[in-house]
């Protein structure tokens, strides 16, 4: 474009203008409602008996001759190890010795994992 030799006067305006956030803001709550900084939640209680099943699967599929089960009368918090042939038990362990107990067996991961 050629230029016919006339100036011309542009307006300058500043290309950054400010500008203020609304007064309110209106926030949507969806969902739960999480804890308080701080405080995680409780982790869920493991299901000792899905547990022990599980463990019993894999002992199952991999040949070996051993079982476990909880012990009836402790309420959950003992785990026998029984002699499948006999049924007799012939050892005991606390619940809580669980991971320690699976890993001994040669199980890990998933049941460890999700319930540890």
């Amino acid at each position: 474009m050629a230029s016919d030799g006339q100036t011309v006067k542009l307006p300058t305006i500043s290309l950054v203008h400010g500008s203020q956030a609304p007064a309110a803001v209106v926030v949507q709550h969806s969902g739960k409602v999480l804890p308080p900084p701080g405080k995680p939640a409780p982790a869920p209680a493991p299901d000792l008996r899905a547990q022990v099943a599980l463990l019993n699967k894999y002992l199952n599929d991999s040949g070996k001759a051993e079982q476990f089960r909880l012990d009836p009368s402790s309420n959950g918090k003992v785990i026998q190890q029984v002699n499948p042939a006999s049924g007799e038990v012939v050892g005991e362990f606390l619940a809580s010795e669980f991971p320690a107990l699976a890993r001994s067996m040669g199980i890990s991961g998933v049941v460890l994992d999700e319930h540890a």
